[in-house]
């Protein structure tokens, strides 16, 4: 692996012994869609995965990790999570509440441990990629070690 700036995501999983990759690509400031990230890194779209912030009426916080092609559906969020209702976070608090920027957000390593609700369509594959908590850098490995690793709780969010 080349010398590449570990993220305290990377940190996390080196510190649970997880295996993963770190993909780096570049940036376009002007498109930070996952379909734009997998045409220029080379990951298929269907294994790359976004992590959301939202807010539960009775949760708080919450982060959402859902395939990169896909619309999260704010209700099977609430249910998933407890909450009646959910919505997502102004883009002006994704910065002081998780420490990321837009197109750089991880459910690895925020600024608190923020419960994590991840698609179900995840574990269907052998291996998904996350952000590693800065743009241009995606974490690949298993689902079930990004489960383990974030404690996440499996289901239907889209």
């Amino acid at each position: 692996m080349s010398k590449v700036k570990k993220t305290n995501a990377a940190r996390i999983l080196d510190g649970l012994g997880i295996s993963y990759e770190i993909k780096t690509y570049a940036v376009d400031e002007s498109d930070l869609s996952a379909v734009h990230v997998a045409e220029v890194s080379g990951l298929d779209i269907a294994t790359i995965f976004k992590t959301l912030v939202a807010r539960g009426d009775k949760s708080g916080v919450i982060m959402a990790v859902i395939g990169g092609g896909d619309e999260l559906n704010l209700k099977a969020l609430a249910r998933a999570s407890g909450n009646k209702s959910v919505e997502m976070i102004a883009l002006k608090e994704l910065l002081p509440l998780t420490g990321y920027v837009r197109g750089g957000c991880s459910p690895l390593g925020a600024k608190k441990n923020f419960p994590v609700y991840i698609d179900e369509r995840a574990v269907t594959l052998e291996k998904i990629s996350v952000s590693a908590g800065q743009r241009g850098m995606q974490i690949v490995l298993a689902p079930q070690d990004l489960i383990r690793a974030v404690n996440a709780t499996v289901a239907p969010l889209t």
